[in-house]
C-alpha cells in the first residue's frame, strides 16, 4: 500500500474512534469531573501512542536510506540498503541502491582512463628526463672533464667541483625518472622492484625491511602495477608524515590471491583525515578489484597499511570501456579495457 494511504488511514481510524466516543454514551460534565477527565486523557495518550509507534515502524526504512545515504563512499564499493518498507519506500530504496550501481560504474571507468592517461604521462616524462635532459648533462659532464683536464690547475678544480655537482643533478633525475617509469618492474619482476623500493626509501634514521614470499601467485601486469604503486605511495606517506624510525614491507600469498602490507612505527593516522594520497590509492585498488585498508597497528603505535589483490583480478565491470591510446607510442601501464562491476546489490567482491 502506498505511504500516503497508509498515512491516511492511520489518521482515519484515530478520527473514526474518536467521533464514536462523541456519539457514544459516554458524557463529558461541566465542570468536567475528575474520572471523566482520566478517561479523556488515557485515551488521547493510547492514540497518540498508538499512532507515533505505527509512523515509526513506517517510515524506519526512510531512515535507514538517510543514515546510508550520510555514509556511502564511492571509493569503498558495494554497501547497498537492504530493500524493506512497501510501496513508495521500496521503490525509493531500489532506485537508490540503481543509482549507486551506475554512480560506482561510472566513477569506476574515468578513474581507469584517468589513471591510464597518468601513467602514460609519467612514462613520458620519465623518458624525456632519461633521454633528452640525461644525455644532456651526460654531454656536459664530458665536456667538463675535458676542460678540467686542460686548465690551469685552480681553475681544474673549481670545473671538478661543477662537474661533481652536475653528476649529482644527473644521479637525482635518475632516480625522478625511476620513480615516474618502474623500470625495474618490467625487467626484473614485482618482488625485485619492491626490494629496489625498499632499498631507495630506506636510509638515515628509517630502515625498510622487505618480506617477499617466493611462492608468489602469476599476477597480471595490471596487478603488479597497482601493487607496486600502492606499495610507494605507503613508503612516502611514511617518509613523509609518520615520523618513523622503522619500517616494513611485506608480500605474501592468501587462499584468495596477495596481500601487501606496509607497515611503521610512527606517530599513526588515529582521527587523520583521507589525504589525497590515501584515495589515489584506493582509486588504484578498485581498477583491479583489491580491498584497501589503512589503520593503526593493533600491536602499538604507527599505521598499518594492507592491499588484498585477487587473483585471477576481479575488474569491477561487466561492459567493456576502450581507452583511447596516446598519439605517441607510448605503452599504457594501466589496462586498455576496463570491466565494470558486477549486477546491481552484488556484494563487493
Amino acid at each position: 500500500m502506498p505511504l500516503f494511504w497508509r498515512i491516511f488511514l492511520l489518521n482515519a481510524v484515530v478520527l473514526i474512534v474518536a467521533t464514536a466516543l462523541l456519539l457514544g454514551p459516554v458524557t463529558v460534565s461541566t465542570p468536567v469531573l475528575l474520572t471523566e477527565a482520566a478517561v479523556l486523557t488515557v485515551g488521547l495518550a493510547a492514540m497518540l501512542v498508538a499512532n507515533a509507534l505505527l509512523l515509526r515502524v513506517g517510515l524506519a526504512p526512510l531512515q535507514r536510506l538517510t543514515r546510508a545515504m550520510n555514509t556511502t563512499d564511492l571509493l569503498r564499493p558495494g554497501h547497498r540498503t537492504a530493500v524493506d518498507g512497501r510501496g513508495e519506500i521500496a521503490e525509493l530504496i531500489t532506485t537508490y541502491n540503481t543509482m549507486l550501481d551506475r554512480l560506482e560504474d561510472e566513477r569506476a571507468t574515468s578513474s581507469a582512463r584517468a589513471l591510464s592517461a597518468q601513467e602514460a604521462e609519467r612514462r613520458r616524462i620519465a623518458r624525456e628526463l632519461h633521454d633528452e635532459v640525461g644525455q644532456s648533462l651526460t654531454a656536459v659532464l664530458l665536456q667538463l672533464k675535458r676542460a678540467a683536464d686542460h686548465a690551469p690547475a685552480e681553475l681544474g678544480d673549481e670545473l671538478r667541483q661543477v662537474q661533481e655537482t652536475t653528476r649529482a643533478s644527473l644521479e637525482e633525475i635518475r632516480r625522478i625518472a625511476r620513480r615516474l617509469r618502474p623500470g625495474v618492474l618490467d625487467e626484473l619482476g614485482l618482488a625485485s622492484a619492491l626490494k629496489a623500493l625498499a632499498t631507495e626509501f630506506g636510509g638515515p634514521g628509517l630502515t625498510v625491511q622487505h618480506c617477499l614470499d617466493p611462492d608468489l601467485p602469476e599476477l597480471d601486469r595490471e596487478s603488479e602495477l597497482v601493487l607496486y604503486r600502492v606499495a610507494q605511495e605507503g613508503l612516502t606517506n611514511v617518509v613523509r608524515h609518520a615520523g618513523a624510525r622503522r619500517a616494513e614491507l611485506a608480500l605474501r600469498r592468501t587462499p584468495g590471491g596477495v596481500e601487501l602490507r606496509v607497515r611503521d612505527d610512527g606517530r599513526g593516522i588515529a582521527g587523520a583525515d583521507e589525504g589525497a594520497g590515501i584515495r589515489g590509492m584506493r582509486e588504484r585498488a578498485l581498477l583491479v578489484g583489491a580491498e584497501l585498508t589503512v589503520e593503526p597497528r593493533a600491536d602499538g603505535g604507527g599505521t598499518e597499511l594492507r592491499l588484498a589483490v585477487p587473483v585471477p583480478a576481479r575488474f569491477p565491470a561487466h561492459v567493456l570501456v576502450p581507452v583511447r591510446p596516446e598519439r605517441k607510442s607510448v605503452p599504457s601501464t594501466i589496462p586498455a579495457v576496463v570491466r565494470r562491476s558486477a549486477p546491481a546489490h552484488a556484494p563487493p567482491p
